[in-house]
């Protein structure tokens, strides 16, 4: 999946494929995340969001199901 660089103090890339509403989020830690289910009008949110750290805690991290891909 291509991940978009994105400016925020915790979150280095951001990937998305809509074939499998997978959210793929690479951390500034080298942390790599897959979040299931997530609708594209959401990501495309979270793109446009000025604080993508905190759009992550509060509108996806605890509420979408998530695996780690790289620690």
């Amino acid at each position: 999946m291509e991940r978009k660089s994105v400016k925020s103090s915790k979150v280095k890339s951001i990937g998305y494929d809509e074939d499998t509403c997978i959210l793929e989020v690479e951390f500034n830690n080298s942390s790599i995340y897959h979040y299931h289910g997530v609708p594209l009008k959401l990501y495309n949110r979270l793109m446009n969001d000025s604080s993508k750290g905190r759009f992550m805690k509060n509108k996806i991290r605890y509420k979408y199901k998530n695996s780690c891909i790289k620690k």
